[in-house]
């Protein structure tokens, strides 16, 4: 439980499920992990790390990365070249925050498709898919985001996923899947990893995002695609010495992290119900009804800004994100209590009560 040292405030960093701090176990598990040099090709936690992601998702190998969006831009790559196009929806992280990085790495374009909560079907794919012309740039890769961050933590069921899959690689379309938090689509979805990745050529994983990590990600597929990919990370300045240190963060993670991510979601919901009750907040969806650890809470303009809002939620020990100039982002993890999820409801309300009374009082 995070407590302000100074203030002696309990502190509630719903921000992102990238802020927690390694527990006691997984320190030890970073503290005996045997190391060697990763860059040299003798770094026995990596690749034990690599040989256990790649085999739980399917694939024949995998790259251990410093973040998600370098194992999303190895994929493009690795695979596109310059002048392709990417099929992605249009709320994607490859879009939003990977800092026009297929562009200016890989010299592809985006085609954006449409739909609520990130997701779209077969004939959306279809769609968007080039005539194969000189005039045209060539259709080259799918990305499909699981689960979906802008979309509010929405998760692909396996049918709708697999059914996406097959029209694009019925079009001749590369698959591939920014999983940064497909461990909670799994658990979300009531599904196994491979059930999922199957359906995918490769598939990137965070360990940083839900399962506590301090940092590292993986990129997984089929032999040649990470052995180029490899590569280029060493290009792209990823190559890491003793990440063995990460990389048994990461083992830990996978042998503890994953079922207790229900815990998060059931603390996403318990935060949505209460912040439904308060006037001039709205969550993104009913209560029991959100998908898995994110809560988008809409302010009422008339109010404040969501900046504002989260201006004065922070003098109170609640840390969020803005969205836009209506909309909070709160995210759920592992250092996340039941009484830090208290102490938030109560700070939006309180919050919220006193943006309504000096709104009245200006009136």
């Amino acid at each position: 439980m995070r407590v302000n040292s100074n203030a002696h405030q309990l502190i509630a960093d719903l921000r992102s499920d990238t802020v927690t701090q390694p527990t006691d176990a997984m320190w030890h598990a970073m503290r005996v992990a045997p190391l060697g040099d990763d860059v040299l090709g003798d770094e026995p936690t990596v690749k034990k790390l690599e040989e256990r992601v790649a085999r739980m998702l399917g694939k024949e190998a995998a790259v251990f990365t410093p973040s998600g969006t370098m194992a999303n831009q190895l994929a493009i790559k690795s695979q596109c070249e310059s002048g392709d196009e990417i099929i992605a929806h249009h709320d994607s992280h490859i879009i939003h925050y990977e800092t026009g990085a297929p562009a200016a790495l890989s010299g592809c374009m985006i085609q954006p498709l449409h739909g609520d909560g990130g997701m779209f079907t077969p004939a959306d794919v279809a769609g968007a898919r080039r005539p194969n012309t000189i005039h045209a740039p060539r259709s080259r890769m799918l990305v499909v985001e699981n689960t979906h961050n802008r979309g509010g933590g929405t998760f692909w069921s396996v049918d709708a996923f697999k059914s996406v899959s097959a029209q694009a690689r019925a079009d001749g379309l590369i698959v591939h899947v920014d999983g940064a938090r497909l461990w909670n689509a799994c658990v979300a979805g009531n599904y196994q990893p491979l059930d999922f990745t199957q359906h995918a050529d490769t598939i990137s994983v965070c360990f940083s995002k839900g399962l506590g990590c301090p940092a590292g990600s993986a990129l997984c597929g089929p032999t040649k695609t990470i052995e180029r990919a490899r590569r280029l990370r060493k290009m792209f300045g990823g190559g890491m010495r003793q990440s063995g240190l990460l990389a048994g963060a990461a083992l830990y993670a996978l042998d503890n992290n994953i079922a207790r991510l229900a815990q998060d979601h059931t603390h996403a919901r318990q935060l949505a119900q209460g912040v439904s009750t308060i006037a001039g907040l709205r969550p993104h969806a009913q209560p029991n009804a959100i998908p898995s650890n994110m809560v988008f809470i809409h302010i009422d303009p008339a109010l404040a800004t969501a900046a504002q809002f989260a201006a004065a939620l922070e003098q109170r020990g609640v840390r969020t994100l803005p969205l836009d100039p209506t909309r909070l982002r709160a995210v759920t993890h592992l250092d996340v209590t039941p009484a830090h999820i208290e102490h938030a409801i109560k700070q939006f309300g309180q919050v919220a009560a006193n943006l309504a009374a000096n709104s009245a009082l200006k009136k």
